[in-house]
């Protein structure tokens, strides 16, 4: 049987987004702690919680390979010390327009659910950008846009912060 899950995008819904730039060292990682109250939601409503999320800054030489999945062990650890177990990081780390797992293409999440048997009509992706929205449709997500500006938005829900998205995401998954 096929589980469902909710996809979460990194920079700006799991941690504090760096502007332009990139997270290049743990220290400069802040984790939102919205999304933690978020993903324990999710989880205790019974869905997988999983990161999709582009790091271009590899391909750029702006970090390594190494210093990234670095960084991202030490998210799930912080994670797992706050009762939140991930099922998964699924990262597009090459240039635009170079592969088919870079958001807004559905890459990311088609490989999380032929990986682990997720049912992508039952999962939501959740971003705050239009292009996190692009790529849950377009793998046939539900979605969930995080953002404080008044924008036309194709997504399925809109909500001004990750404090509102905690606060309602125990109704919108039932």
């Amino acid at each position: 049987m096929k589980q469902k899950c909710v996809f979460f995008d990194r920079d700006g819904v799991v941690n504090v987004s760096p502007g332009p730039g990139y997270v290049e060292r743990w220290e400069d990682f802040h984790l939102i702690p919205e999304f933690v109250a978020a993903a324990r939601c999710a989880a205790a409503k019974g869905y997988a919680v999983v990161i999709a999320t582009n790091q271009r800054g590899v391909a750029r030489g702006i970090m390594s390979q190494k210093t990234l999945d670095a960084m991202h062990a030490k998210l799930r650890s912080a994670l797992s010390e706050q009762g939140v177990e991930l099922l998964g990081i699924f990262c597009c780390t090459h240039e635009r327009d170079s592969c088919d797992c870079r958001k807004p293409l559905p890459g990311l999440l088609l490989q999380a659910a032929s990986e682990h048997a997720i049912d992508l009509t039952s999962s939501w992706m959740i971003g705050d950008k239009e292009t996190d929205v692009a790529a849950g449709r377009a793998a046939g997500c539900h979605t969930i846009l995080v953002s404080g500006l008044p924008a036309e938005s194709e997504a399925d829900l809109t909500v001004g912060t990750m404090a509102e998205l905690a606060a309602s995401l125990d109704s919108i998954l039932g």
